[in-house]
């Protein structure tokens, strides 16, 4: 609702993206869900509606070109590996990042990275040598409560080496995204604040994929009563339910800190 908002006012363009590189996730009653909620909430999107499912080509070929830039190496960690090797961190070297336990590497030299790209295997973006190769600083625009120019700070320590394909997906989120906002011209990116951290991952995709920088607005996170952050994942009440109960569109904007529509 805010990035709708936002984009009206200033005679932008909102789009609406369905995120289903994880097809054991998606489910065409759940997109439909989407749409009708949207609409009841007062949304409207320009057309078409990119679908990720349908743009796999797209990824793999920003895949092949870090791949030919000696960027991309096979990892066979397991969770458990990656866990158990993080058990003795370094003293005042961060534990985790973005995505979690920080990737110590233990890959990083296991295969090689001539030939063509191996598929069907989870890919990570080797972040030393990727850092090494981008001659720009790693900044970004912020707008709203915490506007100003943002620096990335020691990605390579507060990163470290992300995934960028998984073995039974071929992409990733951080990858896809990035490569789909610079495709749909988009120059305003408005999302959680849990997502902030991530920029950093896509700064420097965008650095070596040569793509623009969008502006990124991180806005606070809505919560329940007790502070907990509302989350699919812990079944945080759905639109329909209110909707089911008697709410009304001005009713949800109010409850998470908006103004009635414009």
């Amino acid at each position: 609702m805010l990035a709708h908002d936002l984009a009206r006012a200033e005679s932008g363009t909102f789009l609406l993206r369905i995120e289903d590189i994880d097809q054991s996730r998606a489910r065409e009653t759940w997109e439909d869900q989407i749409y009708d909620d949207l609409r009841w909430l007062g949304l409207a999107w320009d057309r078409p509606v990119l679908r990720q499912s349908q743009n796999m080509d797209t990824y793999a070929n920003a895949l092949d070109t870090l791949w030919r830039q000696g960027l991309l190496y096979q990892c066979d960690c397991n969770r458990r590996d990656i866990l158990d090797a993080a058990q003795a961190p370094q003293e005042g070297v961060p534990t985790h990042g973005p995505d979690g336990l920080i990737y110590p590497g233990t890959c990083r030299h296991m295969h090689s990275r001539t030939g063509s790209r191996p598929q069907t295997v989870a890919l990570r973006l080797d972040l030393v040598a990727a850092i090494a190769q981008i001659d720009a600083e790693l900044v970004f625009s912020e707008t709203g409560e915490h506007a100003g120019q943002i620096e990335i700070k020691n990605p390579t320590q507060t990163i470290g080496d992300i995934v960028l394909a998984r073995r039974d997906i071929g992409t990733s989120y951080h990858l896809s995204v990035v490569v789909d906002d610079a495709a749909q011209g988009v120059t305003h990116v408005l999302r959680g604040a849990d997502l902030a951290e991530a920029t950093g991952i896509h700064i420097v995709l965008q650095h070596l994929l040569d793509l623009p920088t969008p502006i990124y607005h991180h806005h606070r996170l809505i919560r329940d009563d007790s502070g907990k952050r509302l989350a699919k994942r812990d079944d945080a009440r759905a639109i329909s339910k209110y909707r089911a109960e008697g709410a009304t569109p001005d009713d949800i904007r109010r409850m998470v800190g908006l103004p009635p529509a414009p």
